[in-house]
């Protein structure tokens, strides 16, 4: 995108809650339309280098906060490349950059959040980005059979050799404290988004910190699920999008979102066919199940077309819908505090 669109006033007060790659694909794009964009991200993932730092410095994930920070970033190209960096060879061989910088910065700051707040500084992104919690926290995921697995890393491969649903998961320790300009976020929130991303590793993790899940039914915001153009292998095979809602409500309470954002791009049979092999598939939009739910539908194209080897969204596209919404279910107005967007009821 070449050009802001964002209104006077700073455009609406988003929270994204997510993780992994759906939701900095998503802030890519929205960070044109508004500068009072808050990303709140898991901090659950424990695998790849973000696990080998969190197991070796006791710090919280850094790879799902960092590409967040990249996609809202401001600074030049060549920042980017940078943090995107991967060494190739050596003890720091898969590493990236921009892990090992946020690992820093989190050595000399009092906390995990701060150290984010000063990458946020260093890149000069537009609005922020906050972990949804400072503690060192583990998923753990609960199946249909009575078994259970701890660590977001080793459900997938848990969940193909159990050959069976996910019912729950889990945090553990239980009910970590949340950050709470996390919470502050939430609460001041205009829109809230949730997903798109993994269900049970990215998007459900956030709703288990204390507070969290609460504060997202108890608010006035416009509440949308963003959900996701394919089926998950290890997490989520044979779901249809109602599936998703359920699971969605299940772990916080019905009611959860207002609107389901789905994708109706048709994918070429050899994506299609790809994905296949690996066990995955164009989410089923199951429309009476959804409405039984109370939720609304909305279809939009949404899938990238420039790169149909793989099933992403598109974040131009994305966040064009996103506003689409808010325009049609929202009523700007001028308040105290400035400009919001008020839910039409």
């Amino acid at each position: 995108m070449s050009h802001s669109k964002i209104p006077v006033g700073g455009g609406p007060r988003v929270a994204a809650l997510g993780g992994g790659t759906g939701l900095s694909t998503m802030l890519r794009g929205l960070k044109y339309y508004t500068n009072n964009l808050t990303a709140i991200v898991t901090v659950a993932d424990d695998g790849g280098g973000s696990g080998v730092l969190r197991q070796d410095l006791g710090m919280p994930p850094p790879g799902d906060i960092r590409s967040c920070l990249q996609a809202m970033a401001n600074a030049e190209p060549i920042m980017e490349y940078l943090l995107d960096y991967r060494f190739q060879e050596g003890s720091l061989a898969g590493q990236s950059f921009g892990n090992l910088f946020l690992a820093a910065l989190n050595g000399i700051s009092p906390s995990f959040d701060q150290a984010v707040a000063r990458m946020s500084e260093v890149l000069a992104i537009t609005g922020q980005v906050l972990p949804v919690t400072n503690e060192n926290v583990n998923v753990v995921a609960e199946f249909e059979n009575g078994t259970s697995v701890t660590g977001e890393s080793k459900i997938s491969a848990f969940k193909k050799a159990q050959n069976c649903r996910i019912t729950r998961v889990h945090m553990q320790p239980e009910h970590p404290a949340p950050l709470a300009s996390a919470l502050e976020a939430i609460r001041r929130a205009d829109i809230i988004l949730l997903g798109p991303g993994s269900l049970y590793t990215s998007v459900i993790p956030n709703l288990l910190v204390d507070g969290v899940a609460e504060a997202i039914t108890q608010s006035h915001a416009l509440r949308i699920y963003i959900a996701n153009i394919m089926t998950q292998e290890g997490e989520t095979e044979g779901y249809t999008l109602s599936d998703h809602l359920k699971a969605l409500f299940a772990h916080a309470q019905p009611g959860l979102v207002d609107l389901c954002l789905a994708n109706s791009t048709e994918l070429p049979s050899h994506v299609v066919e790809r994905y296949r092999t690996e066990k995955a598939e164009p989410i089923q939009i199951d429309r009476e199940e959804i409405s039984k739910l109370g939720v609304q539908l909305t279809c939009q194209h949404l899938a990238d077309e420039k790169d149909m080897g793989r099933a992403r969204h598109d974040p131009v596209k994305l966040a064009r819908a996103i506003m689409d919404l808010i325009e049609g279910h929202c009523v700007r107005t001028w308040t105290d505090s400035g400009i919001r967007y008020i839910r039409e009821k």
